[in-house]
């Protein structure tokens, strides 16, 4: 059964953006991000076997919502869909994406970096989007800028989201959660160093958000 946006977004104050690429790194990994107190995952579709991972920590950690990222084609949804994905997250919104996306039985992120792609992402349905490249693309003046005209959009930012700037773009009232890779980076998740990864993972998991849009953290 999927679980209501609303409901994910609570439970998502930051969101570990993970690369995996040894199946065997999954539950180790799985324990050491819930033990610390985080709730959500993004596992980008950046290696083969991203869904695979994304099963197995399903397995070890029912409690832990994991989604899919990277979602650029339309087969990747369904794919995902049936690997279990309780959520799913591109890095952009094309034409023949949208419609597939919406019809998606698990909420869904799609990316935007303007205010014309978040106008045309809300026009296809969507009111909760990734805001990608965050730092990149205007970063926490840039979001603060859309929250006039654009009140009842809600941002993830993810990309070039370091640990420092977390707290910045949490305290926006347009930013219900934040994705970053810092939490459990590439080069850490291969060299293991779980002690590490947990350490941040308890940082992020420290971190609050302010009440948001239409009071997502209430």
């Amino acid at each position: 059964m999927s679980i209501p946006m609303d409901e994910l977004l609570a439970a998502a104050t930051v969101i570990p953006v993970l690369s995996v690429s040894r199946i065997e790194d999954a539950a180790p990994l799985a324990r050491v991000l819930e033990t610390a107190g985080l709730g959500v995952i993004e596992m980008t579709w950046r290696t083969e076997v991203a869904l695979e991972v994304m099963a197995a920590m399903k397995r070890e950690t029912p409690r832990l919502l994991v989604g899919i990222g990277t979602i650029r084609r339309l087969d990747q949804i369904g794919a995902a869909e049936r690997a279990g994905a309780d959520f799913l997250v591109s890095p952009g919104l094309t034409r023949e994406l949208a419609p597939a996306l919406r019809a998606a039985s698990c909420p869904v992120m799609p990316g935007v970096a303007t205010a014309s792609e978040a106008m045309q992402a809300s026009d296809a349905g969507f009111d909760v989007l990734k805001f990608f490249p965050a730092e990149s693309a205007g970063g926490v003046d840039y979001l603060t800028a859309l929250s006039g005209p654009l009140p009842d959009l809600r941002f993830c930012p993810t990309g070039g989201v370091t640990s420092e700037r977390t707290a910045d773009y949490l305290a926006l009232p347009n930013v219900p959660c934040v994705g970053g890779t810092w939490i459990a980076s590439r080069a850490l998740i291969e060299t293991r160093a779980w002690d590490a990864i947990a350490s941040n993972a308890a940082a992020a998991a420290a971190m609050e958000g302010s009440p948001g849009v239409n009071g997502a953290h209430e």
